[in-house]
């Protein structure tokens, strides 16, 4: 928006206006003896911004205000802002490195966990074929016992047979011998 009539001589007044003086210095701070740090010097040098009252746009900067230096504070609460946040990326960072590094050991153990297990099962795997060829080559001799077993049974019963007849056959010859 371009500034027309009394405004834009308004304007050109303060933009020609003499820079304002550099502040006194206070008597009873420079007796003392104790230089003040350059935050405090500047502090004191740096002058506020004047506003005429013949500036009816107040969204338009003046001169003065465009090139004052920013306060020492801001910047030092920037450079602390700026530090503090690297500290904390830092620690995010470390954090995050920390957990992928726990993460890794935790994916070593459970390799080598699956690696004892796989070992486990291949010895009880081959444990396993032992026993089925030892059974397989025992298994002749428990068919002999099984059908020893049998004739054993069979035997056991043709002796009760015998042992049967041989009542009937006394009973018999008693009875024959009574007559």
């Amino acid at each position: 928006m371009a500034a027309t009539g009394d405004d834009a001589a308004a304007m050109d007044s303060i933009s020609r206006a003499p820079a304002a003086p550099a502040a006194v210095p206070n008597p009873a701070t420079t007796g003392s003896g104790d230089p003040e740090g350059p935050e405090d010097a500047g502090e004191s040098l740096v002058a506020a911004p004047k506003k005429h009252a013949a500036n009816s746009d107040g969204g338009v900067e003046t001169a003065e205000e465009a090139l004052e230096p920013a306060e020492p504070d801001i910047n030092e609460l920037c450079t602390d802002m700026f530090e503090k946040m690297a500290i904390f990326l830092q620690g995010e960072l470390t954090a995050t490195c920390e957990d992928y590094r726990l993460l890794e050991n935790m994916n070593k153990l459970t390799s080598l966990k699956y690696m004892e297990m796989k070992d486990i099962s291949i010895n009880i795997s081959r444990n396993l074929q032992d026993l089925n060829n030892k059974y397989a080559s025992l298994q002749p001799y428990l068919d002999q016992i099984n059908q020893i077993e049998e004739q054993v049974s069979a035997l056991e019963q043709a002796a009760y047979k015998l042992d049967a007849y041989s009542k009937k056959l006394e009973a018999r010859f008693k009875k024959l011998e009574k007559r």
